[in-house]
């Protein structure tokens, strides 16, 4: 980039600006017009004062937005409050969550990489690394989610990043940031945090040393099921110098339209988090208290594996996702049982989709996890009576009931 390269403006806040604040007002300065709600920019291209001027454009030489597959004020905007509320200082919009995981392998390895993930992540990102990335020279070791020895002993002179959830999907299991970070880094890699479940109203993976942090727009950030997006957050010089090159030449982008919803929807993500991780603990524990229910799966319970290092990266109860499983035996009478307890339901919505303000209910071993070997869905742990609860806004009691529903059904079969 050239020394005199001109910098778009950024928003005059105070550097000491909170959360909450800066959820509200980063990004760019209003246009001339002053609008108080950001302007949503709907164009493919942008006009130039005169040829000279668009060549330095072009050549990054001057600062300034071009063509929407790789820069829009709207998108810009929308990875500026992300990155603050992550607290790095980077971000790139990405076409959805898993096209954020996709640029970060292609922006990060080539060939003859390596790579350690978890093996309890969702399981679209399995596909994608095992069978996708596989495909092209890029070979792939899953371990498990909580036990840091597994991660240590998979490194290889060649590992160039290790992946992980926290919490995972659906069973919210918790991986010790900090010391991941400390095996990549000894080894000369990477770590990237998917950090969907939580977001940064509860954790910031970036403040225990992870250096990339995954995000799928269509969850908490935007909070009510209305648009696919995903973001990769980081240290700006990488994403500029690696990942922005991929995206503008294979297009992994960002509509305008859903930057702007997702931009929208971080103005309300920490007060939702707030009542929803409030709703998740409230139904977790009531769970744990029904005879029909083997385990919940759920970190801010104290029955969690993983509890007191949950409390320890988390704030809040753990995030807004309860996940158990129902008492039986046998595969097939499990799936009939969660099955039941599912369609017995009038509030929860069954759709597999989570972070939305309506609470919805899913059977992972069929749907989310349903294209993975029946190996791969053990060794994570996902049975067939599991089933996954992303709690909402809607009232407590009224899931309680919901739910009460199925499990009576279960208790009177």
């Amino acid at each position: 980039m050239s020394e005199t390269k001109k910098r778009l403006p950024r928003v005059d806040l105070p550097a000491d600006a909170r959360l909450a604040t800066l959820a509200l007002r980063e990004g760019l300065p209003p246009s001339q017009w002053g609008e108080n709600s950001e302007a949503l920019y709907l164009t493919s291209s942008f006009v130039h004062p005169d040829a000279a001027t668009a060549a330095r454009r072009f050549a990054d030489e001057e600062e300034a937005f071009t063509y929407s597959r790789f820069s829009n004020p709207t998108v810009m905007m929308m990875e500026r409050r992300l990155a603050a509320l992550e607290g790095t200082s980077g971000c790139v919009g990405t076409a959805s969550g898993m096209s954020a995981i996709l640029l970060l392998v292609m922006g990060l390895l080539k060939g003859g990489d390596h790579v350690i993930c978890s093996q309890s992540v969702f399981g679209s990102t399995i596909k994608l690394l095992q069978d996708v990335m596989g495909r092209f020279g890029i070979e792939s070791t899953f371990v498990s989610q909580t036990n840091v020895d597994e991660w240590r002993a998979a490194l290889r002179p060649n590992t160039r990043l290790l992946f992980a959830e926290s919490p995972t999907n659906p069973l919210t299991e918790i991986c010790d940031i900090a010391a991941l970070a400390g095996i990549a880094h000894g080894a000369g890699a990477w770590l990237a945090v998917d950090n969907c479940f939580c977001s940064p109203a509860l954790q910031r993976p970036v403040e225990f040393g992870a250096d990339f942090i995954i995000h799928s727009g269509t969850k908490y950030l935007d909070g009510q099921g209305r648009v696919i997006a995903g973001a990769v957050c980081g240290p700006e010089d990488l994403l500029q110098s690696k990942l922005v090159p991929v995206m503008r030449s294979a297009g992994m982008t960002l509509a305008p339209f859903n930057a702007w919803v997702v931009l929208k929807g971080m103005e309300t993500l920490a007060i939702r988090m707030q009542a929803q991780s409030a709703n998740a603990l409230v139904l977790a524990r009531w769970l744990a208290e029904q005879p029909e229910v083997a385990r919940v799966h759920y970190p801010g319970l104290e029955s969690h594996p993983q509890h007191a290092l949950a409390m320890a990266q988390q704030s809040g109860s753990g995030a807004a996702v309860v996940s158990f499983d129902v008492a039986g035996e046998g595969a097939d009478a499990l799936r009939a049982r969660a099955f039941q307890v599912i369609d017995a339901t009038r509030v929860c919505s069954i759709t597999t989709n989570l972070g939305d303000t309506k609470t919805t209910i899913s059977h992972p071993a069929t749907t989310s996890h349903g294209r993975l070997s029946e190996a791969q869905r053990q060794a994570a742990g996902i049975q067939q009576g599991l089933i996954r609860v992303a709690v909402g806004l809607d009232d407590i009691d009224d899931l309680k009931a919901d739910l009460a529903r199925g499990l009576d059904a279960i208790r009177l079969s």
